[in-house]
């Protein structure tokens, strides 16, 4: 009886608990003030163009973040998840 309780427990906690690890950062929406994203840099502190993509933005003063204005919002993700693991080591990054 205690073995079938234990492992009932054991797989409810494995069904309802988070997959993902909790140190990894998600991706978030922000919504724009001005719904503009021709002005964003100037609107949004500490958002820095990245140069070689229209519309796209870094977060912060590293680049671990990476903004993609949308009409009236920002979508920000970790910049693994938003290019990938094969293709972010690609994108030139300038350290503020």
């Amino acid at each position: 009886m205690k073995i079938s309780l234990v492992a009932a427990i054991l797989f409810v906690a494995l069904l309802t608990g988070d997959a993902t690890p909790s140190n990894r950062l998600s991706c978030y929406k922000k919504v724009l003030k001005n719904r503009d994203c021709h002005n964003i840099a100037n609107g949004i502190d500490m958002l820095r163009p990245i140069d070689s993509l229209q519309n796209h933005f870094w977060e912060g003063s590293k680049c671990d973040v990476v903004c993609f204005c949308n009409f009236s919002e920002l979508l920000c993700c970790p910049r693994d998840v938003f290019f990938g693991p094969k293709i972010s080591f690609v994108i030139p990054c300038k350290n503020a």
